[in-house]
C-alpha cells in the first residue's frame, strides 16, 4: 500500500491533487502546528493576468495551536465584510468568462456562503468539491485519528505504520530535507519521491501561463477534461536514494 501525508490545504493546487491520486491511502495531517502564511488557509488564483492570494481570516490565539484547533475568524452575521461572499466574488471576477465557470461555480459559491467555525472543515469541503470534480477516489484519513507520535521522520513513519503501508509517497516540499530515508529503510517502509510536472492548458487572459495556482483554474478553463491531466501520462515516483 503507498500512502502520502500532507497538511489539509484551502482549494489546493494540482500537485497536492496528483500525489493524491498516485497514492492508495492520503493522510490529513491536522494534528501539527498550524503554520502562518502556508496554504493551510490562503490560496492563489489568476486574477488581471496575474496571480492573487486569497486568505481565509484565521483567530490568532497561540502560536502552538494545531491545524485542528485553527478557528476562522468570522465578522458579524450580514456584515457586507464578511469574507466568504466576499471571496466568492473576487473568484467569480476574476473567472467569469471561463468556459466551464458557470458549471463548476454555484457549489463554491455555497461553500464559501456557509458559515464555517474551524478550518479544517472549511478546507475538508474545499477539498470533497474539487475531489468530486476530478473524480479522485482515493480514500483519504486523519491524522488526528490515527493518533500517531513523534515529530517528522518519526511521526511520518508511525503514520505509514498505524496505516499499514509499505512504500511512503514524499512530496516535494520541506521534507525532503528532512526525511530520515534510513529509519524507513530499517521498518521496512519504501521510500518515493513524488515527481510533477505542471501540465499547461488554456488559461483567461492574453499573459503567460501561471503554474501553481488552485486546481479551480484548472477545472474552470479545462472542465472534466481537467481529469486526464491528474496522475495520468506523468513522471512516476522515483526511488529515495539508499
Amino acid at each position: 500500500m503507498i500512502v502520502a501525508a500532507h497538511q489539509p490545504h484551502f482549494l489546493p493546487w494540482l500537485g497536492y491533487l496528483d500525489r493524491m491520486v498516485r497514492c492508495d491511502l492520503f493522510i490529513l495531517v491536522d494534528h501539527v502546528q498550524f503554520e502562518r502564511r502556508g496554504y493551510q488557509n490562503r490560496t492563489m488564483i489568476r486574477m488581471n493576468d496575474h496571480g492573487r492570494w486569497m486568505t481565509v481570516p484565521v483567530v490568532q490565539r497561540s502560536q502552538k495551536e494545531r491545524i485542528n484547533e485553527k478557528r476562522i475568524c468570522n465578522d458579524p452575521e450580514g456584515s457586507a465584510r464578511s469574507w466568504g461572499p466576499a471571496m466568492y466574488q473576487t473568484i467569480h471576477f476574476a473567472y467569469r468568462n471561463a468556459p466551464h465557470f458557470e458549471r463548476y461555480a454555484p457549489r463554491l459559491k455555497e461553500m464559501l456562503h456557509a458559515n464555517w467555525e474551524r478550518l479544517v472543515d472549511l478546507n475538508d469541503a474545499s477539498l470533497d468539491y474539487l475531489r468530486d470534480a476530478f473524480d479522485i477516489r482515493t480514500p483519504l484519513v486523519r491524522s488526528s485519528e490515527l493518533g500517531p507520535v513523534g515529530a517528522r521522520s518519526e511521526m511520518l513513519l508511525n503514520l505509514c505504520r498505524l496505516a499499514g503501508a509499505d512504500t511512503y509517497l514524499g512530496g516535494m516540499g520541506g521534507s525532503r530535507s528532512y526525511l530520515d530515508t534510513e529509519l524507513f529503510r530499517q521498518a521496512g517502509v519504501a521510500v518515493t519521491w513524488h515527481e510533477y510536472e505542471h501540465p499547461r492548458y488554456p488559461q483567461c487572459g492574453p499573459r503567460p501561463f501561471i503554474p501553481g495556482l488552485a486546481a479551480i483554474d484548472l477545472l474552470f478553463n479545462v472542465g472534466e477534461a481537467g481529469r486526464e491531466l491528474l496522475g495520468r501520462d506523468r513522471p512516476q515516483p522515483i526511488a529515495a536514494a539508499a
